[in-house]
């Protein structure tokens, strides 16, 4: 609890900017995922300056601050579990510049991503980082999580994007990390510090990234399969054949029987596995390497192969990958999304110890995801009313984790630890590496004010 006393000082020194009504701390209370806290107060502030002033302040009184973006997360990350200050940056959301000359642009935390990519577009720019919630989460976000999406298996994730940082530290120290040049070599490599670091070490206040030139042209294919083995061996076909699509994504039968519901699509529920396969770049060499792929897939006799030319035909292919997560939802099962991440060559086994641990846990499995680069969101379905389910899928998470981390693998891919796999962390880290991130933390945040509860 934050003191009376302190809470009248600190609505004096930002008038506006604190907020205390109910209703506003509950709005900041949780992400997307199960968890929920009311913190004791929100910030909302309009500045960098003003940022500063309320992490000296909670700096000097011990407060916990809990940064925040667009609250979607799907790990708790935003949750402010010790109470205090809720720090939403949703005031900050300006498109500062973008900079075709420089291939930069310049951006406050709270700019949602998808409008970034828009203005970018129109000027014939391309910032590549596609989360799925792109239309709604915010650039700081991604930032704090080092958010992926499907188009990191050809353009790399967001962490490959941020040129410069700048960055408010727990005492309310103003540092510029980085800068705006593509290439820099002045020093630590400071502002990739920041990335990913879940609000545990600093608040960012604005980012400069990098752009590089838009792709003319689109194309891909959708392709059903009879097996997840013939579809992973497709995958593999494509690689083999010398091939780096911007983006594949491959779902299971649980999947696609869901999604088949909601879009009412026939040739969905007839698959077993379904492959979404895209390429960029000029318009000649795309429509020739795209032939070259859809017969790639025809040698593995599949159920269906779809050709989608040009943006609008890509973007009606994307719809229904887009629709998978709502469907599963509509199942009226509970939905524990675990972005798991395994190398390339251990898809296929992948899907097989998923398999499994439907039989083993009597639980079903929704599996789908970014095929091409080891990320597949490993979905436990629960339905919480029948008795022993919560035994049964704490098991089942359990051993799904076990085994990704002795596959080589990772229990995060975008999302972060945050919360929900604050439980696995020490099992996916060495003991030398869990020192690290303490010294890390104690250096940058010695009063632990910043997110605490979370995983370091």
């Amino acid at each position: 609890m934050i003191a009376k006393k302190q809470l009248t000082q600190l609505k004096k020194l930002l008038p506006g900017e604190i907020l205390l009504e109910p209703a506003t701390l509950k709005k900041h209370s949780g992400d997307k995922w199960f968890a929920t806290h009311l913190p004791d107060a929100v910030a909302l502030p309009r500045s960098t300056s003003s940022v500063a002033k309320i992490l000296a302040f909670a700096h000097k009184h011990k407060i916990p601050v809990t940064p925040r973006g667009a609250g979607h997360g799907y790990v708790g990350g935003c949750v402010p579990i010790h109470g205090g200050i809720a720090l939403s940056m949703e005031r900050l959301d300006k498109i500062l510049e973008i900079n075709p000359r420089d291939f930069a642009a310049v951006v406050q935390p709270a700019v949602v991503t998808a409008e970034l990519q828009e203005k970018c577009e129109r000027r014939g720019l391309f910032y590549p980082p596609d989360p799925a919630s792109r239309a709604n989460n915010s650039i700081g976000g991604n930032i704090a999580t080092n958010a992926g999406g499907p188009r990191c298996l050809k353009y790399g994730v967001t962490r490959d994007y941020v040129l410069g940082l700048e960055v408010v530290l727990a005492d309310g120290s103003i540092c510029r990390l980085g800068g705006r040049t593509h290439k820099n070599k002045t020093g630590f490599d400071l502002h990739r510090l920041f990335v990913g670091s879940e609000g545990l070490l600093g608040v960012i206040t604005e980012a400069t990234l990098k752009l590089i030139p838009l792709p003319p042209f689109r194309a891909n294919l959708a392709v059903g399969f009879n097996s997840m083995n013939a579809a992973v061996r497709a995958l593999q076909s494509i690689f083999a054949g010398g091939f780096l699509p911007c983006a594949t994504e491959l779902a299971d039968e649980f999947t696609l029987a869901a999604a088949a519901k909601r879009t009412g699509s026939k040739r969905l529920l007839g698959c077993k596995a379904h492959l979404i396969v895209e390429l960029d770049g000029q318009v000649k060499s795309v429509r020739q390497e795209i032939a070259a792929v859809e017969k790639i897939m025809r040698r593995q006799t599949p159920l269906f192969v779809e050709r989608g030319l040009g943006a609008h035909e890509c973007e009606a292919v994307w719809q229904i990958r887009r629709e998978f997560s709502y469907a599963l939802r509509d199942t009226g099962l509970t939905k524990l999304n675990e972005d798991i991440v395994v190398p390339r060559g251990k898809l296929e086994a992948l899907f097989k110890f998923a398999a499994s641990l439907q039989k083993r846990h009597k639980l079903r499995l929704a599996c789908f995801g970014h095929a091409g680069d080891g990320n597949i969101h490993t979905n436990v379905m629960v339905d919480y009313t029948q008795p022993g389910v919560k035994q049964r899928a704490e098991k089942c998470l359990d051993e799904l984790f076990s085994w990704v981390i002795k596959a080589g693998g990772s229990i995060t891919g975008e999302h972060g630890i945050g919360l929900a796999k604050k439980r696995w962390w020490p099992q996916a880290v060495t003991a030398e590496t869990l020192k690290l991130h303490r010294t890390v933390k104690q250096a940058l945040d010695p009063h632990g004010v910043l997110n605490p509860g979370k995983f370091v």
